[in-house]
């Protein structure tokens, strides 16, 4: 379907011309690379240095409190979300560094998480960012039957609840990422790939999967297991909270960008032709929140800026607070909209009214 789907090209087109050359000129008359800077390098340290010392910490048994030991993996699930927010996404991106083998690399801590560099390229680089919102194609807003982001999608009765459940199901996000979901989308696009009549090594993809998955429950599951002195059904607690705290913080983040009374969720007519060029199609369907929190922003790596980042990805996302007076201008000087939330608490609250709509109306008008 993704293929399908045209943006207009040569309409309405000055919006994103005008704020690429202002965006454009900032880093030239201030001598900036686009790139991450010695802030990323301090950032990417302090947060595997994190992850190390708390997995260290867990498996030399320094303690036998039980507590202790809880927050200790705590601590981890808040080191592996920190750094698939603030180092991965930036190098899958190609954003983290000029340097392509290094993007590459800290790409691949994905497997920190649970997850496959290759198939979050796909949903999220090439089907998320270039489809924003669209049923059908933009994976983040299909979770599956059990939730409802879009107003396109069909309602359920348990929907109506969805707005109370969403937060629990949320911390099963690297769970299903460590089992069978990135084995799931390595088949669906794979097919897809054949559908098209493109080569794609597929068996060296799944062996890298297997033993991605292999070394991340070895060191998440079999090693502490092996090592440690707690009951089997104590350790499995510790680590199903670890996974709990990770995907409980990425949805956090992620989804109140996008899922929100104020975002819209376009749809193409029957000839595939969307309404808006893509410059604007980002606008309508992203939202920022929390742009004065210089704590939060550091922590999810820029993405309380998410209009700044749809519009500009292959920016790193340490100059993102620096251009979004840029974009806020230039989008109000040409009618459009600068969607953003005062404060993180608001955009969760805008989420949750956002989920509770969708469970209980079919249809939500000016949605679309």
């Amino acid at each position: 379907m993704a293929s399908e789907i045209k943006f207009p090209r040569g309409t309405n087109n000055d919006f994103f011309s005008e704020v690429r050359l202002r965006v454009n000129t900032y880093f030239k008359e201030n001598n900036l690379s686009k790139y991450g800077d010695y802030r990323m390098y301090v950032k990417t340290i302090v947060l595997i240095a994190a992850y190390i010392l708390s997995y260290t910490l867990i498996i030399s048994r320094i303690t036998d409190n039980f507590w202790m030991n809880y927050l200790l993996w705590i601590a981890l699930g808040v080191a592996i979300a920190g750094i698939g927010l603030s180092v991965m996404h930036d190098a899958s991106h190609g954003a983290y560094s000029k340097n392509k083998k290094l993007n590459s690399f800290l790409a691949n801590t994905m497997v920190f998480i649970g997850g496959s560099a290759y198939t979050w390229n796909i949903q999220h680089n090439q089907l998320h960012h270039s489809f924003t919102n669209i049923d059908g194609i933009d994976e983040d807003i299909d979770p599956g039957k059990i939730m409802r982001f879009s107003p396109h999608k069909k309602r359920y009765f348990i929907h109506k609840f969805q707005h109370i459940y969403a937060w629990f199901l949320y911390g099963f996000m690297t769970i299903t990422w460590s089992t069978d979901k990135d084995f799931k989308q390595l088949f669906q696009y794979h097919k897809a790939n054949k559908a098209e009549g493109r080569e794609d090594n597929f068996t060296a993809r799944f062996i890298r999967l297997i033993v991605a998955k292999i070394v991340f429950h070895m060191l998440t599951i079999v090693l502490p297991l092996l090592l440690l002195s707690d009951p089997w059904y104590v350790t499995l607690l510790y680590v199903f909270s670890m996974h709990f705290v990770a995907g409980f913080i990425l949805a956090c983040v992620f989804q109140p960008a996008h899922v929100i009374p104020l975002t819209k969720f376009p749809v193409p007519n029957d000839e595939g032709n969307m309404e808006n060029n893509w410059a604007i199609h980002q606008l309508l369907t992203t939202a920022n929140f929390a742009p004065t929190s210089r704590i939060l922003s550091w922590y999810v790596g820029g993405l309380n800026y998410q209009v700044e980042h749809h519009l500009f990805p292959t920016i790193c996302h340490v100059h993102h607070k620096a251009i979004s007076g840029i974009v806020e201008k230039t989008a109000k000087e040409y009618g459009l909209p600068y969607n953003v939330q005062p404060s993180f608490i608001k955009a969760l609250w805008e989420h949750g009214k956002m989920l509770k709509m969708l469970g209980n109306n079919d249809n939500i008008p000016y949605q679309t």
